[in-house]
């Protein structure tokens, strides 16, 4: 019993993977995130750079500059993780240096208790 018609399971299958590496890209996130993978030739984590795209609150011409300057380097063997690290680690010292920042009252001003 044939479920496709005159098609074959094989023809079948060959369509539907044909269909899935077309991008069906609808906002300008998700183009940035494919952007990324590609550039980190990490495109098997498509779905997490479009997630950090549209989510990472970051400049999205700053993600793409330090995504070239990780891929640039030629002594990194997983590229996507070492962008990963490093996005953590600005983003940490920026938090750090904000918090700093806007302290009004620095602890034990008036002593300890």
């Amino acid at each position: 019993m044939n479920l496709f018609g005159n098609i074959s399971l094989e023809k079948y299958r060959k369509t539907l993977g044909e269909r899935k590496k077309i991008t069906r890209v609808h906002h300008d996130f998700q183009l940035l995130g494919i952007e990324l993978s590609q550039i980190l030739c990490d495109t098997k984590h498509k779905t997490l750079y479009i997630k950090l795209a549209k989510f990472g609150g970051k400049d999205k011409d700053y993600l793409l500059r330090l995504a070239k300057c990780v891929a640039e380097k030629k002594d990194i063997t997983n590229k996507g993780a070492y962008f990963m690290r490093v996005l953590k680690i600005k983003n940490d010292d920026y938090h750090h240096r904000t918090q700093q920042k806007t302290r009004t009252n620095p602890p034990y001003q008036n002593g300890p208790f």
